[in-house]
């Protein structure tokens, strides 16, 4: 918005030209997000205390869980606002990605915000079905890819890390894929809160990665000496990135350990399905499960636990999501996810070598 109604007046003053640059609006856009969730943050929390908008810690978690019980919940409204009204306040609007990125972490905000929702009013932590939780998500990842498949000039090429003459054309079945890295991603993340600041820290990490990757693809020239898909206008993603950073760090401060206020699913699902969006829109797909590294090994462990136990009557894990499994084993809350920050934070800098590494 800032840059439609300001840059054009850089005939008039010359200051106004800085408004061009998606480096500047990105600083601004985080700045904006982070200010915004620590000025609102008290409040909410306030705000959800009068309601009574409490956590209902599940039955069968670790017992050391059970105090958490009652602690404000649904606290991801203050990040879906944050990055909103950021990122609609810095970034230019007249490209459609950031519209489509926007649709879907509101949209996969209000799965969440419903599935929060009943399990307040039906006082347990099962909410919605699973079924009725992926049909929701489905929908909305399936009108999101369809979107962007049709727009003019879209590659359905997969960018295999790497391997820069590894180049895969899906044609019609990148629909599908592209559903399944959105879906994918929000449920990975959604599983990997499950402790006080665990989902934040890595969401902070794959972020800042994707807006380097979202700026270089949308720069003709970086990207063609880095021999990665140019794809015009998704540069300015680098500043929904930035924005989604601002406003996690301004939730993680309220949220780190022990946490005054927990995102919910209305936040976890939408910052998973806006990962994934973001990966599918800079033609970064694959990167994502090294960047989201703790979200992957979070879910396969769910994964293995499940096929395990109904295969063979044994469990391979103390309790899944792994999280509770090194709780379980005597880890504090905090050093797991220290510990979790500080691997997520490898597999980001690895991430970020592929760009030379081909």
């Amino acid at each position: 918005m800032l840059y439609q109604i300001l840059y054009p007046l850089h005939n008039l003053w010359s200051g106004f030209n800085v408004f061009r640059y998606i480096s500047f609006r990105a600083i601004y856009a985080a700045l904006t997000a982070l200010f915004l969730a620590f000025y609102l943050g008290p409040k909410v929390i306030a705000w959800l205390k009068k309601l009574q908008i409490g956590q209902v810690v599940r039955a069968d978690g670790p017992q050391s869980h059970l105090v958490k019980s009652g602690t404000p919940t649904m606290g991801g409204l203050l990040i879906i606002f944050s990055v909103v009204v950021a990122t609609l306040l810095w970034a230019d609007l007249t490209e459609i990605y950031i519209w489509l990125i926007l649709a879907v972490v509101v949209g996969f905000g209000a799965i969440g915000f419903v599935d929060d929702y009943r399990k307040l009013v039906q006082g347990s932590s099962a909410g919605l079905s699973a079924r009725q939780k992926l049909a929701a998500q489905f929908g909305v990842a399936t009108v999101f890819a369809l979107v962007v498949y049709l727009l003019p000039g879209y590659s359905t090429i997969l960018t295999v890390p790497f391997f820069k003459r590894v180049l895969p054309d899906f044609g019609l079945f990148y629909i599908p894929f592209m559903v399944l890295v959105v879906v994918g991603a929000s449920n990975a993340v959604n599983l990997t809160d499950g402790l006080d600041g665990l989902a934040t820290g890595p969401s902070l990490v794959a972020f800042a990665v994707y807006m380097i990757f979202s700026y270089v693809a949308g720069h003709r020239l970086l990207a063609d000496y880095l021999q990665i898909q140019h794809i015009v206008g998704v540069g300015e993603v680098a500043v929904f990135c930035a924005a989604m950073i601002g406003a996690a760090l301004g939730f993680l401060w309220f949220n780190a350990y022990p946490a005054a206020i927990f995102m919910g699913d209305v936040g976890s699902l939408a910052l998973g399905a806006g990962l994934g969006a973001v990966a599918v829109v800079t033609k970064q797909e694959l990167l994502l499960f090294l960047v989201g590294g703790i979200f992957v090994l979070e879910t396969l462990s769910v994964i293995i636990q499940v096929a395990s136990f109904k295969l063979t009557g044994k469990r391979v894990f103390r309790m899944a999501p792994l999280h509770h499994h090194f709780e379980l084993k005597g880890w504090a809350e905090p050093k797991v996810i220290v510990r979790f920050w500080i691997i997520a934070l490898i597999l980001g800098l690895f991430a970020l070598s592929t760009l030379k590494l081909r």
